[in-house]
């Protein structure tokens, strides 16, 4: 068995390559920029190279293999047309399954990331080539970026109210990704993956004990926290995404309590402290 990974130098799909190549799985790491998978070639994976806007590219990098991840692109409000391109190519191919890496209850989210979800799984649902949907919810590591600040200024800044996120490691969801392309049963399954799910306030608390500095969460109402990041120079579209993000977990959408991820990865979902400290260190 074959399995194919889009996107598989990126942050997501770079795990879950070795995630598979850890279980013995043969892998076609589909790739934009050949030289960043120098490495993947000098270990004997088969780099091929294709893009989601490029149809054709995509046929040939997906010839001959058995399943295919498609980890979802990162141009919103574009990806729908480039996942099905991916999928037409997997039909194409004649794939035994494509996984495809979603976000919470994508069928009735209402963020704005989850707009391009919505539209993709409906392209899957229509599709002819078995499917599965991971519905991966936040990666601790969505808020690395702003811990330096945070633990700067001692307060973390959100729009989330008392709102829970079920978030995990990224490696977490890369190796639940690995252990449906590896195995057998899983074909026309939606799997709701997350974590132990925490408040902001409970995430500020998890900075202070991994900074061992003070941080309390400060909430507020997203046109104010949209502005705040729009001073500390986030893009306005951006920053609009963002905060609309935060909305959405305080309505509670990111909040999942499945127990699939724990399942499919054999063990509890990293907590937000380890990812926290690693990144400060």
């Amino acid at each position: 068995m074959t399995v194919a990974v889009t996107g598989a130098t990126g942050q997501l799909g770079r795990l879950v390559v070795e995630a598979l190549l850890r279980k013995q799985v043969p892998v076609v790491a589909v790739v934009r920029n050949r030289a960043k998978a120098a490495d993947l070639t000098e270990r004997g994976v088969d780099v091929r190279q294709a893009t989601y806007d490029d149809p054709e590219s995509l046929d040939v990098a997906l010839a001959g293999v058995d399943r295919v991840l498609l980890v979802s692109g990162t141009e919103t409000g574009g990806r729908v047309g480039q996942h099905t391109n991916v999928v037409r190519a997997a039909e194409h191919a004649g794939v035994e399954l494509l996984v495809y890496t979603s976000i919470p209850k994508a069928d009735r989210n209402e963020m704005i990331l989850a707009q391009d979800h919505k539209a993709t799984e409906a392209v899957l649902a229509g599709a002819t080539v078995p499917r599965t949907i991971l519905r991966n919810s936040w990666y601790w590591e969505n808020y690395t970026g702003g811990l330096a600040h945070a633990v700067e200024t001692g307060v973390l800044y959100g729009a989330a109210g008392e709102g829970r996120v079920s978030g995990a490691a990224r490696a977490d969801f890369a190796e639940a990704a690995a252990t449906v392309l590896a195995t057998d049963g899983h074909a026309g399954r939606v799997y709701e993956l997350g974590g132990d799910a925490i408040t902001y306030a409970e995430l500020a608390d998890a900075i202070s004990r991994a900074s061992g500095k003070q941080v309390r969460y400060q909430d507020l109402p997203p046109a104010e926290f949209t502005a705040a990041l729009e001073r500390a120079g986030v893009p306005a579209g951006f920053a609009q995404v963002l905060a609309d993000a935060d909305a959405g977990i305080a309505k509670g959408i990111l909040s999942v309590d499945s127990g699939e991820l724990h399942e499919l990865i054999g063990r509890p979902a990293t907590p937000a402290i380890e990812v926290f400290r690693a990144a400060l260190n």
